[in-house]
């Protein structure tokens, strides 16, 4: 089981690896639901930290829907966590009626390569989640982050499990979504994945 601690600095990175999560994703501002944290802060994860961590790439908070400086941005981000040796990010980028924007998203994810992808809970804004697992399988991302379209893990546990069936093993599904040290073991019975994450899931 690979527990995902979401993180808002390096302290708590640190602290969160020390507690025994198996993997960081890294943000910035997660009142706002994270956006891209530091070179300075990414260089320091990979000098000290001896498990895996994902920065977020996400150059504001609000929605998904970018515009071309904004994708410069990011793909400028990409290359700086590439150059820096990082395992993987990550992203979600949707069009302007919530679909998953397939040209940029494989535009970034190939940009990415060869480190992972991880396409985050702007999934779950998607008007149907069936394309949008296949979009996402199509552009060659490694993992899609999501709560089953609702507001906890707990309550999307039916829709997630229904993603997964979907999913075949082509593509990674995490959980999320409110997911806590607490309410871990009982989840991970109930939930068909290996990979969770939460802000509190150690």
């Amino acid at each position: 089981m690979i527990k995902e601690a979401c993180v808002e600095s390096f302290s708590e990175a640190i602290e969160a690896e020390k507690r025994g999560a198996n993997r960081i994703e890294l943000c910035d501002n997660l009142e706002v639901g994270g956006t891209t944290p530091s070179c300075g802060t990414i260089k320091m994860c990979i000098e000290k930290l001896k498990i895996p961590f994902f920065p977020i790439i996400r150059p504001r908070g609000g929605n998904f829907v970018y515009s071309n400086d904004e994708l410069e941005i990011m793909k400028t981000d990409i290359e700086v966590c590439k150059k820096l040796g990082v395992k993987g990010i990550v992203l979600g980028v949707l069009t302007s009626d919530n679909s998953v924007n397939i040209e940029q998203t494989q535009e970034l994810i190939e940009l990415a390569q060869p480190m992972e992808v991880t396409f985050h809970k702007a999934f779950d804004d998607t008007p149907d989640f069936t394309k949008a697992l296949e979009d996402i399988i199509n552009c060659g991302a490694n993992r899609i982050l999501t709560s089953g379209t609702k507001e906890t893990a707990e309550e999307g546990a039916e829709i997630l499990n229904q993603i997964i069936d979907q999913a075949n093993n082509r593509i990674t599904i995490v959980a999320a979504g409110k997911i806590t040290a607490e309410n871990f073991d009982y989840l991970s019975n109930k939930i068909k994945t290996t990979e969770f994450h939460g802000k509190k899931i150690v």
